[in-house]
Protein backbone atom coordinates (compact mmCIF):
# COMPACT_ATOMS: atom_id res chain seq x y z
CA UNK A 1 0.00 0.00 0.00
CA UNK A 2 1.43 3.69 -0.57
CA UNK A 3 1.85 6.14 1.94
CA UNK A 4 0.31 9.20 1.36
CA UNK A 5 1.53 12.04 4.31
CA UNK A 6 0.24 15.51 3.81
CA UNK A 7 1.71 18.38 5.28
CA UNK A 8 -0.60 20.64 7.28
CA UNK A 9 1.15 23.74 8.85
CA UNK A 10 -0.63 27.32 9.85
CA UNK A 11 -3.12 29.02 7.76
CA UNK A 12 -3.08 25.86 5.59
CA UNK A 13 -6.16 26.34 3.08
CA UNK A 14 -8.79 23.67 4.04
CA UNK A 15 -10.16 22.59 0.85
CA UNK A 16 -6.14 22.23 -0.51
CA UNK A 17 -6.01 19.84 2.36
CA UNK A 18 -8.93 17.89 2.05
CA UNK A 19 -8.88 17.37 -1.85
CA UNK A 20 -5.85 14.44 -1.52
CA UNK A 21 -7.60 13.32 1.69
CA UNK A 22 -10.19 12.53 -0.05
CA UNK A 23 -9.30 11.01 -3.46
CA UNK A 24 -6.74 9.08 -1.94
CA UNK A 25 -8.54 7.96 0.69
CA UNK A 26 -11.46 6.95 -1.60
CA UNK A 27 -9.62 5.23 -4.06
CA UNK A 28 -9.92 1.08 -4.31
CA UNK A 29 -7.52 -1.51 -5.77
CA UNK A 30 -9.93 -3.47 -8.81
CA UNK A 31 -10.19 -6.27 -5.61
CA UNK A 32 -11.93 -3.73 -3.53
CA UNK A 33 -8.29 -2.83 -1.20
CA UNK A 34 -7.43 0.46 -0.49
CA UNK A 35 -4.55 1.80 -2.59
CA UNK A 36 -3.34 4.44 -0.17
CA UNK A 37 -2.73 4.49 3.29
CA UNK A 38 -3.15 8.72 4.43
CA UNK A 39 -1.34 10.50 7.42
CA UNK A 40 -2.12 13.95 8.17
CA UNK A 41 1.39 15.27 9.63
CA UNK A 42 2.72 18.78 11.29
CA UNK A 43 4.91 20.73 12.97
CA UNK A 44 2.44 20.77 16.12
CA UNK A 45 -0.38 18.43 17.19
CA UNK A 46 -2.62 21.77 16.80
CA UNK A 47 -2.84 23.55 13.04
CA UNK A 48 -4.87 26.67 12.77
CA UNK A 49 -6.78 27.61 9.39
CA UNK A 50 -8.94 30.86 8.64
CA UNK A 51 -11.76 29.80 9.90
CA UNK A 52 -10.99 26.54 12.38
CA UNK A 53 -8.21 24.42 13.86
CA UNK A 54 -7.35 20.97 13.20
CA UNK A 55 -5.87 18.18 15.30
CA UNK A 56 -3.13 16.32 13.81
CA UNK A 57 -2.12 13.10 14.15
CA UNK A 58 1.46 12.34 12.87
CA UNK A 59 4.60 14.69 13.53
CA UNK A 60 7.27 15.60 10.92
CA UNK A 61 8.63 12.05 11.36
CA UNK A 62 5.93 10.51 9.32
CA UNK A 63 7.31 12.05 6.48
CA UNK A 64 10.20 10.27 6.37
CA UNK A 65 8.03 6.99 6.11
CA UNK A 66 5.95 8.03 3.48
CA UNK A 67 5.40 7.31 -0.56
CA UNK A 68 4.25 10.84 -1.55
CA UNK A 69 4.57 13.92 0.65
CA UNK A 70 1.51 16.29 -0.21
CA UNK A 71 2.33 20.11 0.61
CA UNK A 72 -1.57 21.96 0.09
CA UNK A 73 -1.27 25.92 -0.33
CA UNK A 74 -1.60 28.31 2.80
CA UNK A 75 -3.34 31.68 3.27
CA UNK A 76 -1.52 34.93 3.18
CA UNK A 77 -1.34 35.43 6.69
CA UNK A 78 0.92 32.58 7.05
CA UNK A 79 4.24 32.92 8.23
CA UNK A 80 7.47 31.47 6.31
CA UNK A 81 7.98 27.54 7.15
CA UNK A 82 9.84 26.58 9.76
CA UNK A 83 13.79 25.68 9.89
CA UNK A 84 12.36 22.27 10.67
CA UNK A 85 9.84 21.76 8.02
CA UNK A 86 12.31 22.81 5.34
CA UNK A 87 14.72 20.06 6.65
CA UNK A 88 11.96 17.67 7.17
CA UNK A 89 11.05 18.05 3.44
CA UNK A 90 14.49 17.81 2.02
CA UNK A 91 16.05 14.66 4.05
CA UNK A 92 12.65 13.44 2.46
CA UNK A 93 13.31 14.54 -1.01
CA UNK A 94 17.01 13.21 -0.78
CA UNK A 95 15.59 9.69 0.27
CA UNK A 96 13.88 9.70 -3.31
CA UNK A 97 10.10 10.74 -1.63
CA UNK A 98 7.88 11.88 -4.23
CA UNK A 99 6.54 15.65 -3.31
CA UNK A 100 3.96 17.42 -4.37
CA UNK A 101 2.67 20.94 -3.88
CA UNK A 102 -0.92 22.36 -4.01
CA UNK A 103 -1.57 25.98 -5.37
CA UNK A 104 0.91 28.17 -3.48
CA UNK A 105 2.20 25.28 -1.33
CA UNK A 106 4.84 25.13 -4.27
CA UNK A 107 6.37 28.43 -1.96
CA UNK A 108 7.46 26.17 0.47
CA UNK A 109 8.75 23.71 -2.51
CA UNK A 110 11.05 26.59 -3.44
CA UNK A 111 11.74 27.81 -0.43
CA UNK A 112 13.43 24.31 0.60
CA UNK A 113 15.15 24.85 -2.55
CA UNK A 114 13.17 21.63 -4.02
CA UNK A 115 12.26 23.66 -6.97
CA UNK A 116 15.65 24.78 -8.16
CA UNK A 117 16.61 24.14 -11.65
CA UNK A 118 13.12 22.62 -12.21
CA UNK A 119 9.47 23.55 -14.21
CA UNK A 120 6.86 24.53 -11.66
CA UNK A 121 3.48 25.59 -11.71
CA UNK A 122 1.17 27.65 -8.86
CA UNK A 123 -1.67 29.62 -9.09
CA UNK A 124 -1.77 32.15 -12.12
CA UNK A 125 -1.85 34.97 -9.00
CA UNK A 126 0.87 34.17 -7.23
CA UNK A 127 3.07 32.72 -10.28
CA UNK A 128 4.56 35.89 -10.96
CA UNK A 129 5.44 36.18 -7.49
CA UNK A 130 6.93 33.05 -7.15
CA UNK A 131 9.20 33.58 -10.21
CA UNK A 132 10.33 36.95 -8.60
CA UNK A 133 11.14 35.67 -5.29
CA UNK A 134 12.83 32.47 -6.37
CA UNK A 135 14.66 33.44 -9.80
CA UNK A 136 16.19 29.78 -9.99
CA UNK A 137 12.57 27.73 -10.43
CA UNK A 138 11.57 28.13 -13.78
CA UNK A 139 7.60 29.21 -13.38
CA UNK A 140 5.23 28.17 -16.17
CA UNK A 141 1.62 30.19 -15.25
CA UNK A 142 0.18 28.69 -17.60
CA UNK A 143 -0.21 25.18 -17.22
CA UNK A 144 -2.58 22.60 -14.97
CA UNK A 145 0.51 20.77 -13.10
CA UNK A 146 3.89 20.14 -13.62
CA UNK A 147 5.74 16.92 -13.67
CA UNK A 148 9.28 16.72 -12.74
CA UNK A 149 9.15 13.30 -11.81
CA UNK A 150 9.82 13.43 -7.70
CA UNK A 151 8.84 16.93 -7.84
CA UNK A 152 5.43 17.78 -9.06
CA UNK A 153 3.71 21.21 -8.27
CA UNK A 154 0.29 22.34 -9.71
CA UNK A 155 -2.28 25.38 -9.95
CA UNK A 156 -4.92 26.32 -8.20
CA UNK A 157 -7.13 23.83 -6.05
CA UNK A 158 -8.93 22.11 -8.99
CA UNK A 159 -5.59 21.81 -10.89
CA UNK A 160 -4.61 19.64 -7.75
CA UNK A 161 -7.67 17.59 -8.47
CA UNK A 162 -6.24 16.96 -11.73
CA UNK A 163 -2.39 16.21 -10.06
CA UNK A 164 -3.98 13.38 -7.33
CA UNK A 165 -5.49 11.50 -10.54
CA UNK A 166 -2.42 11.95 -12.26
CA UNK A 167 -0.59 10.37 -9.32
CA UNK A 168 -3.44 7.59 -9.16
CA UNK A 169 -3.09 6.74 -12.74
CA UNK A 170 0.80 6.55 -12.41
CA UNK A 171 1.12 4.75 -9.50
CA UNK A 172 -2.14 2.01 -10.56
CA UNK A 173 -2.75 2.22 -14.21
CA UNK A 174 -6.06 3.91 -16.09
CA UNK A 175 -8.30 1.91 -14.60
CA UNK A 176 -8.14 2.76 -11.10
CA UNK A 177 -7.70 6.87 -12.10
CA UNK A 178 -11.20 6.44 -13.65
CA UNK A 179 -12.54 4.62 -11.08
CA UNK A 180 -11.38 7.63 -8.52
CA UNK A 181 -12.33 10.43 -11.21
CA UNK A 182 -16.11 9.12 -11.15
CA UNK A 183 -15.96 9.17 -7.11
CA UNK A 184 -14.84 12.54 -8.00
CA UNK A 185 -17.52 13.57 -9.81
CA UNK A 186 -14.50 14.46 -12.23
CA UNK A 187 -13.24 14.32 -15.44
CA UNK A 188 -10.15 12.32 -15.85
CA UNK A 189 -8.79 13.64 -19.58
CA UNK A 190 -7.42 17.40 -18.29
CA UNK A 191 -3.55 16.79 -18.64
CA UNK A 192 -0.82 18.98 -17.17
CA UNK A 193 -0.16 20.71 -20.13
CA UNK A 194 -3.35 22.67 -20.48
CA UNK A 195 -3.94 25.96 -19.60
CA UNK A 196 -5.24 27.53 -16.19
CA UNK A 197 -7.62 30.28 -17.38
CA UNK A 198 -5.82 33.16 -17.33
CA UNK A 199 -7.14 36.54 -17.08
CA UNK A 200 -4.76 38.59 -19.36
CA UNK A 201 -4.78 42.18 -18.42
CA UNK A 202 -2.88 44.54 -20.20
CA UNK A 203 0.19 46.02 -18.17
CA UNK A 204 -0.74 49.70 -16.54
CA UNK A 205 -0.35 52.91 -18.47
CA UNK A 206 0.68 55.43 -15.93
CA UNK A 207 -1.96 58.05 -15.26
CA UNK A 208 -1.88 60.86 -17.49
CA UNK A 209 0.05 58.91 -20.27
CA UNK A 210 0.37 60.66 -23.36
CA UNK A 211 -0.50 56.90 -24.67
CA UNK A 212 -4.28 56.95 -23.30
CA UNK A 213 -5.95 58.34 -26.19
CA UNK A 214 -4.77 56.35 -28.58
CA UNK A 215 -5.34 53.15 -26.08
CA UNK A 216 -8.95 54.32 -26.55
CA UNK A 217 -8.90 54.24 -29.82
CA UNK A 218 -7.48 50.55 -30.53
CA UNK A 219 -9.99 49.37 -28.18
CA UNK A 220 -12.86 51.30 -30.26
CA UNK A 221 -11.52 50.04 -33.29
CA UNK A 222 -10.55 46.32 -33.06
CA UNK A 223 -12.47 45.14 -35.49
CA UNK A 224 -10.54 46.72 -38.20
CA UNK A 225 -7.05 46.48 -39.69
CA UNK A 226 -4.51 47.94 -37.75
CA UNK A 227 -0.86 47.85 -38.27
CA UNK A 228 2.11 49.07 -36.57
CA UNK A 229 2.80 51.61 -39.25
CA UNK A 230 -0.77 53.47 -38.70
CA UNK A 231 -0.58 53.29 -35.54
CA UNK A 232 3.02 55.37 -35.35
CA UNK A 233 1.62 57.91 -37.79
CA UNK A 234 -1.57 58.53 -35.31
CA UNK A 235 0.81 59.16 -32.61
CA UNK A 236 3.07 61.41 -35.17
CA UNK A 237 6.14 59.39 -34.76
CA UNK A 238 8.83 57.01 -36.80
CA UNK A 239 7.56 53.05 -36.15
CA UNK A 240 11.07 52.79 -33.81
CA UNK A 241 10.34 55.86 -32.00
CA UNK A 242 6.89 54.78 -31.31
CA UNK A 243 7.62 50.91 -30.67
CA UNK A 244 9.96 52.10 -28.40
CA UNK A 245 8.05 54.38 -26.53
CA UNK A 246 5.00 52.37 -26.35
CA UNK A 247 7.54 49.93 -24.39
CA UNK A 248 8.66 52.33 -21.57
CA UNK A 249 5.07 53.47 -20.96
CA UNK A 250 3.46 49.56 -20.85
CA UNK A 251 6.01 47.13 -20.91
CA UNK A 252 4.97 45.32 -24.12
CA UNK A 253 5.40 45.92 -27.53
CA UNK A 254 2.20 47.17 -29.86
CA UNK A 255 1.04 44.20 -31.50
CA UNK A 256 1.56 42.59 -28.43
CA UNK A 257 -0.91 45.13 -26.47
CA UNK A 258 -2.97 44.57 -30.05
CA UNK A 259 -3.23 40.54 -29.48
CA UNK A 260 -4.77 40.51 -25.96
CA UNK A 261 -6.80 43.65 -26.49
CA UNK A 262 -8.10 41.35 -29.45
CA UNK A 263 -8.45 38.09 -26.96
CA UNK A 264 -10.32 39.84 -24.72
CA UNK A 265 -12.41 41.09 -26.87
CA UNK A 266 -12.70 37.65 -27.62
CA UNK A 267 -13.35 36.17 -24.52
CA UNK A 268 -16.22 38.94 -23.14
CA UNK A 269 -17.98 37.74 -26.71
CA UNK A 270 -17.33 34.01 -26.18
CA UNK A 271 -18.94 34.23 -22.32
CA UNK A 272 -21.55 36.80 -23.10
CA UNK A 273 -22.98 36.37 -27.00
CA UNK A 274 -24.08 33.14 -29.14
CA UNK A 275 -22.23 35.02 -32.03
CA UNK A 276 -20.38 32.11 -34.08
CA UNK A 277 -16.79 32.09 -34.16
CA UNK A 278 -16.52 33.54 -37.60
CA UNK A 279 -18.37 36.37 -36.56
CA UNK A 280 -16.28 37.15 -33.13
CA UNK A 281 -13.29 36.57 -35.47
CA UNK A 282 -14.02 39.20 -37.74
CA UNK A 283 -15.70 41.85 -34.64
CA UNK A 284 -12.15 41.12 -32.93
CA UNK A 285 -10.36 41.98 -35.67
CA UNK A 286 -8.43 38.55 -36.60
CA UNK A 287 -9.44 38.92 -40.08
CA UNK A 288 -10.24 34.88 -40.26
CA UNK A 289 -11.75 31.82 -38.16
CA UNK A 290 -8.39 30.12 -38.52
CA UNK A 291 -6.23 33.00 -36.75
CA UNK A 292 -8.47 33.60 -34.34
CA UNK A 293 -8.42 29.92 -33.49
CA UNK A 294 -4.67 29.55 -33.34
CA UNK A 295 -3.83 33.06 -31.88
CA UNK A 296 -6.63 32.40 -28.96
CA UNK A 297 -5.29 29.10 -28.19
CA UNK A 298 -1.70 30.58 -27.98
CA UNK A 299 -2.34 33.37 -25.80
CA UNK A 300 -5.48 31.62 -23.62
CA UNK A 301 -4.04 28.29 -24.08
CA UNK A 302 -7.22 26.92 -25.10
CA UNK A 303 -9.67 26.58 -27.57
CA UNK A 304 -12.28 29.18 -28.30
CA UNK A 305 -14.70 26.54 -27.94
CA UNK A 306 -13.25 25.11 -24.82
CA UNK A 307 -13.08 28.71 -23.45
CA UNK A 308 -17.11 29.30 -24.39
CA UNK A 309 -18.01 26.28 -22.73
CA UNK A 310 -16.21 26.50 -20.09
CA UNK A 311 -17.24 30.54 -19.30
CA UNK A 312 -20.61 31.00 -21.46
CA UNK A 313 -23.45 32.29 -18.90
CA UNK A 314 -26.64 30.25 -20.26
CA UNK A 315 -26.80 27.55 -22.66
CA UNK A 316 -26.09 28.08 -26.38
CA UNK A 317 -28.11 27.49 -29.30
CA UNK A 318 -26.69 29.27 -32.07
CA UNK A 319 -22.59 29.03 -31.66
CA UNK A 320 -20.81 27.24 -34.13
CA UNK A 321 -18.52 24.67 -33.08
CA UNK A 322 -14.46 25.89 -32.75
Amino acid sequence: MHTVAILALDHVVPFDMATPMEVFGRTRLPDGRSAYRVRVCGETPDVRTDGFALRVDHGLEALADADTVIVPGRSERAAPPSARVLEALREAAAAGTRIVSICVGAFVLAEAGLLDGLRATTHWVAAELLARAYPLVEVQPDVLYVDNGQILTSAGAAAGLDLCLHLIRRDYGSAVAADAARLSVMPLEREGGQAQFIVHRHPPVPQGSTLEPLLRWIEDNLSHEITLGALAARSGMSERTFSRRFREHTGSTPLQWLLRARVRRAQYLLENSDHTVERIAQQAGFGSPTAFRERFRRVVGTSPQAYRSAFHGRPLVAATSS
